[in-house]
């Protein structure tokens, strides 16, 4: 399974982006994929995930603000982020899981500044 995110970049505080990631290889029916993030000098935490239940699992900083969903026919999760703050500042990177194996995209820079 290979990822491939995409969307990062630089917004202004209160401002919006909008992630994607595709998923391409040997992607099962059941699967979990999401989003989790990494500031620098700060653990990867998850921000937004689809549970094997297709339930969402959404990160408290940010409920209210980000938004997951995803297109099962073209193997792609997208993470809607509006009202971003400074502290949403981190590479955020695609997360998927199916069959026991874990899989991450490269990471995409998101920078909240202004």
């Amino acid at each position: 399974v290979q990822l491939q995110a995409s969307g990062g970049g630089l917004v202004q505080p209160g401002g919006s982006l909008r992630l994607s990631c595709v998923a391409s290889g040997s992607i099962f029916s059941i699967n979990i994929m999401g989003w989790y993030r990494q500031a620098p000098e700060k653990q990867r935490e998850l921000v937004a995930i689809f549970t094997f239940g297709g339930s969402t699992n959404i990160a408290d900083s940010v409920k209210g603000r980000f938004t997951i969903s995803r297109d099962n026919a073209k193997n792609t999760v997208y993470l809607q982020m509006d009202s971003l703050k400074p502290e949403d500042t981190a590479v955020y990177y695609c997360y998927h899981r199916q069959s026991g194996r874990t899989y991450w995209g490269q990471g995409t820079q998101v920078t909240v500044s202004s």
